[in-house]
C-alpha cells in the first residue's frame, strides 16, 4: 500500500525528468530564460507536482483528476521539447534522454489512471 506520493514510482521518475529538463535548459540562449526555458520547467515540474497533491486528496476521483492534469503537462512537455530540437537548443543527446524520460512518466501516468478507473466503478 502506498503511504506517501513519495512511495509512487511515477512521482520518483518525474522527479528524475524535471531536474533532466532544469540542466538541459541551462544550456538554453540566455534570451529564452522568460520563454521556452521557462515554460519547460514549469510544465516538468508541474507533473510531480500534480502526483504528489492528487496523492494527497481523500479521495480516488480527486487523485484522478490532479493525475489528468500531471498527464496534459507531460504533452505539454513533450511538445516543448520538439520546439526545443527544432531550434536546436540545448544538446540533442540531454533532449533525448529527457524525451524519453517524458514517454515512460506518460506510460506510467496512463496505467496509474487505468488502474484507479476499476477502483471507481
Amino acid at each position: 500500500m502506498v503511504q506517501s506520493f513519495r512511495d509512487l514510482q511515477v512521482w520518483q521518475r518525474s522527479m528524475q525528468m524535471t531536474v533532466a529538463i532544469y540542466r538541459m535548459t541551462q544550456q538554453f540562449p540566455r534570451e529564452e530564460i522568460y520563454g521556452i526555458t521557462s515554460q519547460m520547467r514549469r510544465s516538468a515540474i508541474s507533473i510531480p507536482c500534480n502526483i504528489a497533491e492528487g496523492q494527497g486528496r481523500l479521495n480516488t476521483g480527486e487523485f484522478r483528476q490532479f493525475l489528468g492534469i500531471a498527464r496534459g503537462s507531460n504533452c505539454e512537455l513533450q511538445t516543448q521539447l520538439e520546439i526545443a530540437r527544432a531550434l536546436n537548443f540545448g544538446e540533442s543527446k540531454l533532449i533525448d534522454e529527457a524525451e524519453a524520460l517524458s514517454h515512460e512518466v506518460g506510460k506510467m501516468l496512463f496505467a496509474l489512471l487505468e488502474s484507479l478507473k476499476s477502483k471507481l466503478n
